[in-house]
């Protein structure tokens, strides 16, 4: 789901598990680490005091005793998943530097107790927009074309600094505590000062994100600059330039990708999530301007003909899967099995506002359950390990970040989740990795790290006041509808 768009004039892996363990005399702490009291004053950002919380990843963690580690990758366990019974993750400086059985604990660790639990990447969220938790639940009976008219484009053009700050806030820490770890956020906000106050709401939340910039007009210097001053500087920032692909737009489109190639960076468009878009032509458009390949991620691409599949598979373009979002506005079902034949690199995405929900277990269990109804067959694709692969280091291979995250493999950036199935609506055990996808809630999250850096433990988010952040948000929402 996007905003409607504006027109413009024209050794083996597997014997490290053991073997990056490193010496280590006498631990600083056992079991959870004491926790702060919650934020008094206004919210500062990682990079801008080195006195905050999030700025201290140098400080090793030992996650120890898992009852299962889902890594995956296939080469350090079991299975598609890569699964490891009894094991420890070592966390040092800020990667992943061993899983294994009975690792030690470098001087000065913090040793977390996991006995019990699963620990497994964080989540990918390829495909969002958080200001738009300013209208949860809003326009419930419309379409695309009615959420444009009734909720997104109204909502948007009254949107200030302060408000966009709280509202993404929100939204960045409910992502958090559910366990997404990195995400994409697709952004058609055009005012600088807002687009700056976006950024740092994103960067206070300790998040790893992308910042996909929607520029309404063919701008390469505006584009730049918000890279170059508000995104680069955040260490867990990347950007990309955003389009929504269409003939009445094609030069803008055109400019979008130049943009994108000057700056290094993968173009994000909107393609094809009603069957009405058709007439815009999304594929034929992203084809004349040269635009397929690897550095093109679409989103949605619901109403694909065989053809248009064969030349994104063909081209190595990526996709987001986003289907809560795609039942709630009756858009349809991706065909998934499809791409999947076909070779395409897809992800899972939340998609801000009209998914209403950060619940990743939910989107899982949706990707599955979508293209079993449709189909009527239990053993269609995705099973549950193709889903849990998808919402970690599928997104992270569909947006080209699969170097760094998406996986528990020494040497990648420690982006981690602990889940805790002792509870309700979890146990008893039975099966696990099934449980994770079918009975798993953002509740289960008992930790979370994002470069090493925890931003959740013992079931709640480290150093914030929610409360506050609830309150600033319903304020601000208060004030834009006296506004209207």
């Amino acid at each position: 789901m996007q905003s409607e768009p504006t027109a413009s004039p024209a050794p083996t892996r597997r014997s490290l598990l053991t073997g990056l363990g490193l010496a280590a005399t006498a631990p600083l702490v056992l079991g959870a680490t004491p926790r702060t009291s919650p934020r008094t004053t206004p919210p500062t950002s990682p990079r801008t005091n080195p006195a905050h919380p999030l700025a201290a990843a140098g400080r090793p963690t030992l996650l120890r005793g898992a009852s299962l580690v889902l890594t995956m990758d296939p080469a350090l366990g079991d299975g598609p998943l890569g699964t490891v019974k009894n094991a420890d993750v070592l966390i040092h400086p800020g990667t992943i530097a061993a899983v294994g059985a009975d690792l030690q604990a470098p001087y000065g660790a913090r040793v977390i107790d996991v006995s019990g639990k699963v620990v497994m990447p964080g989540f990918v969220d390829t495909h969002t927009h958080l200001w738009q938790s300013l209208f949860r639940g809003g326009c419930a009976d419309r379409d695309l074309f009615g959420w444009f008219k009734e909720c997104t484009t109204p909502q948007r053009d009254r949107l200030t600094p302060a408000a966009v700050y709280s509202f993404v806030r929100l939204a960045a820490l409910d992502a958090a505590q559910a366990g997404v770890t990195t995400l994409v956020d697709w952004v058609d906000i055009y005012s600088y000062d807002i687009i700056e106050s976006y950024v740092r709401a994103l960067a206070d939340t300790g998040v790893r994100f992308t910042y996909a910039m929607f520029p309404p007009e063919p701008d390469a210097t505006l584009v730049a600059k918000a890279k170059k001053e508000l995104v680069d500087p955040v260490p867990l920032g990347s950007f990309q330039v955003a389009t929504h692909a269409t003939r009445s737009i094609q030069n803008l489109n055109r400019a979008h990708w130049e943009a994108a190639q000057d700056l290094d960076v993968m173009l994000n468009s909107h393609v094809l999530e009603r069957p009405e878009q058709r007439a815009d032509d999304p594929i034929g458009v992203l084809t004349d301007i040269g635009a397929l390949g690897p550095r093109l991620l679409i989103n949605h691409a619901i109403h694909l003909t065989d053809d248009e599949m064969d030349a994104v598979a063909a081209h190595d373009v990526r996709a987001a899967h986003c289907p809560l979002s795609n039942m709630r506005l009756a858009s349809g079902i991706m065909r998934l099995p499809d791409f999947r034949r076909r070779g395409v690199k897809v992800g899972l995405g939340l998609d801000g506002g009209t998914n209403d929900t950060s619940d990743f277990h939910a989107l899982m269990k949706t990707a599955i359950g979508l293209q079993r109804a449709r189909s009527t067959d239990a053993g269609v694709f995705p099973q549950v390990h193709d889903v849990l692969r998808m919402a970690t280091l599928g997104g992270a291979e569909a947006i080209g970040v699969a170097d760094r995250v998406g996986s528990l493999t020494p040497g990648k950036r420690a982006d981690v989740v602990v889940i805790n199935p002792a509870a309700l609506n979890f146990a008893p055990r039975f099966d696990w990795i099934n449980q994770i996808v079918f009975n798993g809630r953002p509740e289960n999250v008992h930790a979370v790290f994002v470069d090493g850096r925890p931003l959740k433990l013992d079931g709640r988010l480290v150093d914030v006041d929610t409360d506050r952040v609830v309150r600033e948000a319903e304020a601000a929402a208060t004030r834009l509808r006296k506004a209207a």
